[in-house]
């Protein structure tokens, strides 16, 4: 059983998009190897994320393809593309279900985002490792990385890389409450 890894970009000052979803300061020269996402795309075969991002990558151009299942959380209805399945309801009954019962070879499953399906996995318990790659860029306002609200995550840091253009990459375990 592979793990469940919350991997997405922010702002130097901690947003994800501008007020209003525009991700256009992301679009930036990559250098050699693109920030290790060749690799990081090799251990999943599974993609989960809000409707929001969906329609996002829908604008970008993004293929979904059959090797990769690819759950997409909506309250509402959604343009729907080949190979993605639209969920509704809470996250922890779908992440045991879902991916953590799945025996597609052990490869991770990737949250891709947003701010409301990172914090709703976090609140199930359901996130296994957060890897965020922080832009050089402070934008002021905007999506935050995890949506706003009463919680405490321990995070330990499993590593961290700089790369040459000031992106940095943290990857950390969430540290799961002692069972009592």
């Amino acid at each position: 059983m592979g793990k469940i890894v919350a991997a997405v970009a922010t702002s130097a000052d901690g947003f994800i998009a501008r007020p209003d979803g525009d991700v256009g300061w992301l679009d930036r020269p990559q250098p050699k190897g693109r920030y290790g996402m060749p690799a990081f795309l090799r251990s999943i075969d599974t993609v989960v994320m809000g409707r929001k991002t969906y329609d996002i990558a829908l604008e970008f151009g993004h293929a979904f393809d059959s090797k990769t299942k690819t759950y997409v959380f909506t309250h509402r209805r959604a343009k729907g593309a080949e190979g993605v399945e639209f969920v509704r309801g809470p996250v922890g009954p779908f992440a045991r279900k879902a991916l953590r019962g799945r025996s597609r070879g052990g490869k991770n499953a990737w949250l891709m985002g947003g701010a409301d399906l990172i914090g709703a996995f976090l609140d199930a318990g359901e996130l296994d490792e957060l890897v965020v790659y922080v832009v050089p860029i402070l934008i002021g306002a905007g999506i935050p990385l995890v949506k706003r609200r009463r919680r405490s995550a321990e995070l330990e840091l499993l590593s961290s890389r700089a790369f040459p253009d000031g992106v940095v990459r943290i990857a950390y375990r969430v540290r799961r409450p002692a069972a009592t």
